[in-house]
């Protein structure tokens, strides 16, 4: 009886994986895949407090908006700062990808978030998806969430070593047994790079660049190691002396340079977490290596480095961006084999 349940709400509902990220959100619909990637912004009107965009059309509005419209990112670090916004947020995305399929009932959703995140937080994912018409919500963490994405054997008893550096965080994990061995959360991503980059531009050149020039910039430019061929890029910024618009050039060893120290760290952390991790385990990453995940695994040269720094062979998984969203897509397709890596209401979440 139970398993014809299952099959009449799965003809009916649709089930949706939601990564959802500072930088971007993605969405998964069971039986399409990802049928949405857009930046995790939303600009709202503030006489009115009505939403005016979100995602991609928002972001284009990011640092062009007059006085009172406000462009507005509720995520930070991975989690909620503005939970009316992301609710707003969350709904616009669950009806845009409910469009694909459309369906009776109310769907399933499975929303990825950083690990080592607060149950209070936890909540706050939660009751956004609720409010935002979820029938059911579970929350996954993000590098277990990567790990099944790019097909690792999370449920197996092997250990596995995932690094997720994402918007805001990164996520350091080592999985077995449908398990987080050991992990680490760190607030350098990519939003940090892009401010490292900002603040050196204005440092060195004495020129200021929005946000939006530092990351072109960063995923042009940005190096963890000196690269083969000399790149460079004229930008276009305000002079910090005079006022007035002034065109630099600036190079890959000035962007290498830039976001160093913010490189170092996130080394410095994922030796941390290999100190920390049983022998066993360990034997089983030396053998199989440790995966990139995350917009952050394209930075140039960052395996190569990690490789290096850790003397453990370093893979950047395939289509690293959209690794955790595949992964809440897999759990959908196999709620019963993954149930034992989700969280749901039931769990440890708090009182409303």
């Amino acid at each position: 009886m139970q398993d014809f349940i299952q099959k009449l709400y799965n003809r009916f509902s649709n089930d949706i994986g939601i990564d959802l990220g500072t930088a971007n959100t993605l969405v998964y619909v069971r039986g399409h895949g990802i049928v949405i990637n857009e930046p995790s912004i939303v600009a709202i009107n503030k006489k009115t407090h009505q939403i005016v965009a979100v995602g991609e059309e928002a972001k284009r509005m990011l640092g062009r908006t007059p006085g009172h419209i406000q462009a507005i990112r509720p995520l930070v670090d991975g989690v909620i700062s503005d939970f009316e916004i992301t609710e707003e947020m969350l709904l616009y995305l669950i009806n845009k990808a409910e469009k694909v399929s459309r369906k009776l009932l109310r769907p399933r959703v499975v929303v990825g978030v950083p690990s080592g995140i607060t149950n209070v937080e936890t909540r706050a994912v939660y009751d956004a998806a609720k409010s935002a018409g979820a029938r059911e919500v579970y929350i996954i963490e993000e590098p277990m969430a990567a790990a099944i994405g790019i097909k690792l054997p999370v449920n197996d008893p092997v250990g596995s070593m995932v690094i997720d550096i994402g918007g805001g965080t990164t996520d350091i994990a080592v999985i077995s047994l449908g398990g987080i061995v050991q992990s680490k959360n760190l607030k350098v991503a990519g939003d940090r790079l892009n401010n490292d980059v900002i603040a050196y531009i204005r440092n060195e050149f004495k020129v200021l660049i929005g946000e939006k020039t530092a990351e072109t910039i960063k995923i042009k430019l940005g190096s963890a190691v000196p690269r083969e061929e000399h790149y460079e890029m004229e930008i276009k910024g305000r002079d910090l002396i005079s006022g007035l618009p002034r065109e630099i050039i600036v190079t890959d060893a000035d962007i290498r340079e830039a976001i160093c120290d913010s490189i170092a760290l996130l080394v410095e952390s994922a030796q941390e977490v290999i100190e920390q991790t049983p022998p066993e385990i360990l034997s089983d990453i030396m053998r199989r290596g440790v995966y990139l995940t995350g917009g952050g695994a394209l930075i140039a040269g960052l395996d190569v480095l990690l490789n290096d720094k850790l003397n453990i062979p370093v893979h950047v998984a395939e289509d690293p961006l959209s690794a955790v969203a595949r992964g809440a897509g897999i759990v959908l397709e196999n709620l019963a084999e993954y149930e034992g890596v989700l969280i749901s209401e039931d769990d440890e979440l708090p009182p409303r």
